[in-house]
């Protein structure tokens, strides 16, 4: 059972980058998912979270720029980073809450998940 994140790169500020995260070895349909971020020498912090059914939460610092989806038929979800900004840098992980099933609870902190992808780093140069 695993989550396999891709899709980071280095952007210019004001750039674009979808990330994905494939689930594979158990369906992840029925659990919330998320992004979580860690940038050098700062806590693993969450960036947007989706239920099951599909409704979203973003953390203050991403509302309007980000946004986070999923694809139940292919086990997926991703992260759309638009109008990207240095700050933005980080190593992006995507998670799933085992505990969330058919949950309409946002859990936002990163203790609440249980299966992690291995990180895809995103930098952002200004």
């Amino acid at each position: 059972v695993q989550l396999r994140a891709s899709g980071g790169g280095v952007v210019q500020a004001g750039g674009s980058l979808r990330l994905s995260c494939a689930g594979s070895g158990r369906t992840f349909s029925t659990y919330a998912m998320a992004w979580f971020r860690q940038a050098p020498g700062k806590e693993r912090s969450l960036v947007a979270t989706i239920t099951w059914s599909e409704s979203t939460y973003y953390t203050d610092s991403v509302k309007g720029r980000f946004t986070i989806s999923r694809d139940s038929a292919k086990n997926t979800v991703y992260l759309q980073m638009n109008s990207l900004k240095p700050e933005d840098t980080a190593v992006y992980f995507c998670a799933a809450a085992t505990r969330s099933r058919y949950s309409a609870t946002f859990y936002v902190r990163a203790s609440d998940y249980d299966y992690w992808g291995q990180g895809t780093q995103v930098t952002v140069s200004s």
